[in-house]
């Protein structure tokens, strides 16, 4: 590792290469430390997590109104809400069944009792989770194809 140059400056390619590991291996943070220099990159949390999967014909204007209506809750928070519904196992999560349809909901939607929210892959086989009462998405903690861990909120439905 290249060490910290004497005009005080880090290396900027040291630190992109970090990023672009913490992408790679789906990291929170990394940190790496040699003799008087230590560089630590942590990957931000994204709050607003469905806009990515929303179409690009979509006004952000119109995407961000429900938003507004209820205050957003965090992932840290979103383990204790009373609407939490949260991973029945560890694997990968679909928001729709497949690349060319919508997805299953959206924050905003009301739902059903048993009406599929999303899906999660696991050893090849996709597991439904359901809706298990009726009433309003607020809102979508996860992003399409994320790896999600047991016990891990998805979806809050108030």
């Amino acid at each position: 590792m290249p060490d910290k140059p004497s005009n005080g400056k880090f290396d900027t390619g040291l630190i992109r290469e970090l990023a672009a590991i913490l992408r790679e291996a789906d990291l929170g943070e990394i940190e790496v430390e040699q003799g008087d220099l230590r560089i630590k990159v942590v990957k931000p949390e994204t709050k607003t997590i469905f806009a990515a999967a929303a179409p690009a014909h979509a006004a952000p204007v119109a995407a961000a109104a429900p938003a507004a209506a209820a205050p957003a809750v965090t992932k840290a928070a979103a383990g204790d809400h009373p609407g939490a519904i949260k991973s029945p196992m560890v694997g990968t999560v679909y928001l729709q069944p497949d690349e060319n349809s919508p997805t299953f909901v959206k924050a905003g939607d009301a739902v059903t009792e048993g009406q599929t929210l999303l899906l999660i892959e696991a050893m090849k086989t996709f597991n439904p989770v359901t809706a298990p009462r009726a009433g309003k998405v607020t809102q979508i903690l996860v992003k399409n194809t994320q790896p999600v861990e047991f016990g891990e909120p998805l979806v809050i439905i108030e």
